[in-house]
Order: C-alpha cells, then sequence, then structure tokens
C-alpha cells in the first residue's frame, strides 16, 4: 500500500517554547498593536518571530526582511538553539481559549500529491480559491530559506475517528516533546513523539480512509493553502528531495473542537432592490424546490427573503458565481449577521445572509465543484489558529 503521510526530522527550540511560539503570519493583518505585544514578550530570545514575516509588514519591497530572516534561520541552525528529533511524527493536542482540544498529527506530505487548480483531482486539494497574486511574496521567503516552518493545517474526513484519535489514550506510552501555555492568550499546546508500529498505524489508518472511494481524494487544505502553494512554487523550480515534501499538520474535519462559521457578503455602491432582481433572474427566477438555495437580503430597513436555483452546491457558492460574473459595486466578506444588519443599513447597500456550510458537506462539495469560492467559512478565531512550534530543514 502506498504511503501518502511520513514521519519527518523535526526540529524544535532547546528551551523556552513560550517565547519560542508564536501564531499563524496570516493572523492579526489589521491589527499591528498585537505583533508589537509578540515582539515585546519576545525580547531577544530566539523565537520564530524572527524566522517568519507576519503579513501585517508585508509591503511591495520585502528584500531587506527576508535577508534577516534567512541570517535568523542560518543564526538558529549554527549557534544549537534546536533539538532534532529524527523519524517522528508530532501528536499534538491544542487546548483552545474555550477549553476545547483539537488533536492533530504534524508529518511530511509529497508535494507531487498537491494541486492548488480547481478541478485537478489530486489527493491533496485546495478547499478555497488560491489568489496567485498572494504566492510571489512567500516564494521569496521560501526561495533562499534553510528552515521551514508551517502553519499549514490539512483535513481528513475520518467519521470513524480511525487515525488521530486513538492517540488520545496513549499519551502515556509516548515520549513527551513540549508542554507549554501559548502566548496572547490562545490556550496552551502538548506534542509527543510517535514513532515505529505506531507510525505505520497511523499511515495504514489513512490509506484506508480512501480505499473503497472513487475519488481519492484524501487531504482538504483548511489553513494555509498559500503556503502550502508557496511550497509547491519552490519545489517546481528546485527539485531536490528536501524540496519534495512540506511539514503540516493533519487534523480530522469531525473534531469536535473545530467549528465552521458562514462569511457572509455585502455589497456596496449599488442598487440594492435591482441587484436582487437580477440575482434572481440570472438563476433562473424564483425557485421553491427541495433543493432550493435560501438567501435573507438586507437593505436600508427592507429584510427580504427570496429562494434560487442552485448553481453550486453550497448558497454561498451560488451567490459568488453571480457576483463573479455580474460585477458590480464593491463586494465585502463578513462574520457575523449583526454586523451585515448594520452595515446594511447605509444607502446603496445590501448584505446577503444564507445558510453556512456544515463541516460535512466541505468533502462532497470540493469533489463537486473543485476549490470552494474565497471567503467561504472560517475555521476558529484568530487566537486559536496554529502556532509555529515545529521546524524542518529544507
Amino acid at each position: 500500500m502506498k504511503k501518502h503521510f511520513f514521519p519527518a526530522n523535526i526540529l524544535l527550540p532547546k528551551e523556552n517554547f513560550e517565547k519560542w511560539s508564536v501564531v499563524a503570519c496570516d493572523q492579526y493583518t489589521s491589527e499591528p498593536e498585537y505583533w508589537k505585544q509578540v515582539k515585546a514578550s519576545v525580547g531577544e530570545n530566539p523565537s520564530a518571530l524572527n524566522i517568519i514575516l507576519p503579513e501585517v509588514y508585508l509591503s511591495k519591497d520585502n528584500s531587506a526582511k527576508v535577508r534577516e530572516i534567512n541570517e535568523n534561520m542560518h543564526k538558529y541552525l549554527t549557534e544549537g538553539v534546536f533539538n532534532e528529533i529524527e523519524d517522528t511524527f508530532v501528536y499534538v493536542e491544542r487546548t483552545l481559549q474555550n477549553g476545547q482540544i483539537r488533536r492533530g498529527i504534524v508529518g511530511l506530505i509529497d508535494l507531487e500529491d498537491y494541486s492548488y487548480i480547481k478541478g485537478e483531482k489530486a489527493l491533496i486539494r485546495a478547499t478555497e480559491a488560491t489568489v496567485l497574486e498572494r504566492i510571489p511574496p512567500r516564494v521569496e521567503i521560501r526561495r533562499d530559506a534553510p528552515l521551514e516552518m508551517p502553519h499549514i493545517m490539512l483535513l481528513i474526513d475520518d467519521k470513524n475517528e480511525t487515525v488521530i484519535e486513538p492517540l488520545a489514550n496513549k499519551c502515556e506510552c509516548l515520549e513527551k516533546l513540549y508542554d507549554f501555555t501559548l502566548m496572547q492568550n490562545s490556550g496552551s499546546i502538548k506534542g509527543y513523539a510517535v514513532r515505529g508500529e505506531e507510525a505505520e498505524k497511523i499511515q495504514a489508518a489513512l490509506e484506508n480512509l480512501t480505499a473503497d472511494s472513487e475519488d481519492k481524494m484524501l487531504f482538504a487544505v483548511g489553513d494555509g493553502n498559500h503556503s502550502l502553494a508557496t511550497a509547491k512554487e519552490c519545489y517546481r523550480v528546485n527539485k531536490t528531495e528536501a524540496s519534495k515534501y512540506a511539514l503540516v499538520e493533519v487534523v480530522n474535519i469531525h473534531d469536535k473542537s473545530l467549528q465552521f462559521e458562514p462569511i457572509y457578503r455585502v455589497v456596496f455602491n449599488i442598487d440594492p432592490e435591482k441587484l436582487v432582481n437580477d440575482f434572481i433572474e440570472k438563476t433562473g427566477g424564483e425557485y421553491f424546490g427541495d433543493d432550493a438555495q435560501k438567501f435573507t437580503c438586507v437593505y436600508g430597513n427592507t429584510v427580504r427573503e427570496i429562494s434560487v436555483k442552485p448553481t453550486g452546491k453550497l448558497a454561498v457558492a451560488t451567490l459568488q458565481k453571480y457576483l463573479d460574473e455580474n460585477p458590480q459595486g464593491e463586494t465585502d466578506y463578513i462574520h457575523g449577521e449583526d454586523v451585515v444588519y448594520s452595515l446594511a443599513k447605509a444607502e446603496n447597500t445590501v448584505g446577503f445572509i444564507f445558510e453556512g456550510m456544515q463541516k460535512n458537506e466541505l468533502f462532497d462539495a470540493i469533489k463537486q465543484d473543485g476549490a470552494l469560492p474565497r471567503k467561504t467559512f472560517s475555521m476558529g478565531h484568530a487566537a486559536d489558529k496554529r502556532f509555529y512550534v515545529e521546524a524542518r530543514k529544507i
């Protein structure tokens, strides 16, 4: 049986994990104060903060920052900052802000198995449309880097909890690699080494997930798709054994801690009534079949319920398809119904509220429609996103 998930030679700091570990670089992009607080907390200690580029600081010319990041990586490698744990998976238990535990396994995937191109039947697929303009700045960082630190999270559809969950009862038998509190009130995290027979069980259970499936999709990218796309692009131009792989964390979509929240649409600078009527017309008129998709349209003091025939598996896909094919006004992507109602009170503005995607719909939706529309769902709050802990030489 071919394997598609592999143990890695993991680099971990020798000490002071609390200063080392920081949240994914694509979080708090409009909150520079957050990152100032992180910098103050880290001080002069070795930290992942010094070998990533938070997107809040991205600019047209990142060359000086990239040089500094690469210098810090080489410095950490030569000055003995890391311990190397060879040929291991890392079983992770992340305690979130609300006290729930998200379980995952860190290991390697083969980039030959991954595609971010919509419609390709790859083993690993993007969940949302990839914005190509976001890749070059990341390539600039990774191209000459001697290390990778992932915030990539891949989802598996494991209803019977055969891959990750069995490890929860075996922690006492596993070597504990770390156990610490995350900064900025982001919960805590534990990591355990998984090797030998237990590692082989993980690999076998993963392959069994697609054994009876016609569509051999195994992983859906939950977080970090643009980082994974960057790794793929770097591998294409420099095909080495190290660059062929990427370090990721695998999480079961059925993990009880994972919550999907819808991201609504608000369109500005349009005639709300005209846009809503045009949306109905372009989807074939009002439709009330069993598969009808319903939208609450909000503008001014008006709350209008409409029902249309699906043009995508999800309501958000039907709406986004219309907005993309009939560009007008300016669309924003909004969390929370109350925010939609508030924004839609403005003149020449309309908000669309719709039923969000359920977790168990994700894999079927990707198989049917390819990558979902951008900003389809949010997977947890910013403080609960993946923190950088593990690293790997590339």
